[in-house]
C-alpha cells in the first residue's frame, strides 16, 4: 500500500467519523424527546429492560469485526451519555437549579442573611412544653447573639401515644417569647390548613422530614410570602429532596432553606446517618442555602460538636441543634437535647472553629 492509498483510506475514515457524529447527535435528539415524554408521564428515565432489548438487537445484527462484548461496551457508553443528557435537561428546567440561577439565594430573616457565606445557628427546644421552659432557653440563646429560635408546637411522632405538641397554643408561646428577646421563630407546620394561621406566629415555616413529600403542604407553603425550612425525608434521595423544594418554588415562594437531618440506613450507632456529602451536592445542584440538623441526624449529645464542625467545614449555611433546661424530663427526644451548660460548651467550641475557618 502506497501513501496515496493510505490517504484515500483516511479520507474514507474521516467521512465515516462525520456520519457517526451526525447519527450520534440524531440519536441524542430522539433520546431528549423520549425523556420529555417520560417526564410528562412520570416514568423513570432509565429502563433496564429496554436497554437490554436494544443491546440484544444490536448483537443479533453484529457481523464483525468487533466481537459482541466490544459492541455492547460501546453502545452502553452511548446509552449512558443519552441518560445523562436527559438528566441534564431536567435539572436545567428546575427553578431551584443552579443552572437556572447561578448566584446564591440569600434569605433575609429579620436582618439575618442566610446563604451569605457565613454559618448561622438555629437553636431551641425540641418541643414547646411551657412558657417558662421556652423563655429560659430563649434568654440563653439571646445572650449568645443567636437570632434563629426553633421550637416544635406540632410534633408528628412515630407513636400516636407520644406527646404531639401544644399546637396553636405552642405557637403563641413561641411568638410571645421571641418578641420579648427579638428572635425569629422557626417552627414546624404539619397541616396545610394551619399555614395561614401560622403566619401570625412564625418567621420561618419548617416542613419536617416526615412531611417532605406532603405535596399539598409544600404547595400551601409555596403560596405564602414566608421563608420555608425544608428538611430531607428519612429515606429520601437528594433528587427527591430537590424536587420537594421545586414544589414550593413552583408556587412562587423562592425563600427556601434546605436542611440535611440524616437519613435512615442499616447503621444503629446513631439515630440516623448524617449524609454530610449532601451539603456540597445540594449547593452545587441548587442555589438554595443548606443547613444541617446535628441533633436529629445523630440523636447523641456526644456527637453534636464534631458533626457540627464537619458541617461548617464542608460549607453548611447553618447548624440546627436542640436545647432544653432539663433534658431528662423533656416530653420528646430527651436523649439528644443539650442542657444549658452543654450548650455553652457547644457554642464556645463552634464559635472558635468558625473563626478558624473564616
Amino acid at each position: 500500500m502506497n501513501q496515496h492509498d493510505l490517504e484515500q483510506l483516511r479520507e474514507k475514515l474521516d467521512a465515516v467519523n462525520l456520519q457517526l457524529l451526525e447519527l450520534v447527535n440524531l440519536r441524542a435528539t430522539y433520546v431528549k424527546e423520549i425523556g420529555q415524554v417520560k417526564s410528562k408521564q412520570g416514568l423513570n428515565r432509565f429502563d433496564p429492560v429496554r436497554e437490554r432489548e436494544m443491546l440484544n438487537h444490536l448483537i443479533e445484527h453484529n457481523h464483525g469485526p468487533f466481537d459482541n462484548a466490544t459492541i455492547e461496551h460501546i453502545f452502553k457508553e452511548i446509552f449512558k451519555a443519552g441518560l445523562e443528557l436527559q438528566e441534564d435537561d431536567q435539572s436545567k428546567e428546575l427553578l431551584v437549579s443552579r443552572k437556572r440561577k447561578p448566584e446564591n439565594t440569600v434569605i433575609d430573616i429579620k436582618g439575618l442573611k442566610i446563604g451569605d457565606g457565613n454559618p448561622h445557628f438555629v437553636m431551641g427546644p425540641c418541643a414547646v412544653e411551657t412558657y417558662e421552659q421556652v423563655r429560659e432557653v430563649a434568654s440563653v440563646i439571646k445572650e449568645k447573639g443567636i437570632k434563629l429560635f426553633r421550637g416544635g408546637a406540632f410534633k408528628p411522632r412515630t407513636s400516636p401515644y407520644d406527646f404531639q405538641g401544644l399546637g396553636i397554643e405552642g405557637l403563641k408561646i413561641l411568638r410571645e417569647v421571641a418578641d420579648e428577646f427579638d428572635l425569629a421563630v422557626i417552627s414546624e407546620i404539619v397541616n396545610p390548613a394551619h399555614i395561614e394561621v401560622a403566619l401570625d406566629y412564625v418567621d420561618v415555616i419548617q416542613i419536617g422530614a416526615r412531611n417532605m413529600q406532603n405535596f399539598e403542604l409544600l404547595k400551601a407553603a409555596g403560596d405564602v410570602d414566608k421563608p420555608v425550612l425544608l428538611k430531607r425525608g428519612l429515606s429520601a434521595t437528594i433528587s427527591e429532596f430537590i424536587n420537594a423544594a421545586e414544589y414550593i418554588i413552583s408556587r412562587g415562594n423562592g425563600n427556601i432553606i434546605l436542611c440535611e437531618r440524616g437519613i435512615r440506613t442499616y447503621e444503629t450507632a446513631t439515630r440516623n446517618t448524617l449524609d454530610i456529602s449532601a451539603v456540597p451536592i445540594l449547593k452545587q445542584e441548587t442555589h438554595l442555602p443548606v443547613m444541617v440538623d446535628v441533633t436529629h441526624s445523630t440523636g447523641r449529645r456526644d456527637l453534636l460538636i464534631p458533626t457540627a464542625k464537619a458541617a461548617m467545614a464542608i460549607g453548611a449555611d447553618g447548624i440546627m441543634a436542640e436545647v432544653h433546661p432539663d433534658p431528662a424530663i423533656a416530653l420528646s427526644d430527651s436523649a439528644q437535647q443539650m442542657d444549658i451548660p452543654t450548650f455553652e460548651t457547644f457554642y464556645q467550641e463552634l464559635s472558635k472553629f468558625r473563626a478558624s475557618i473564616s
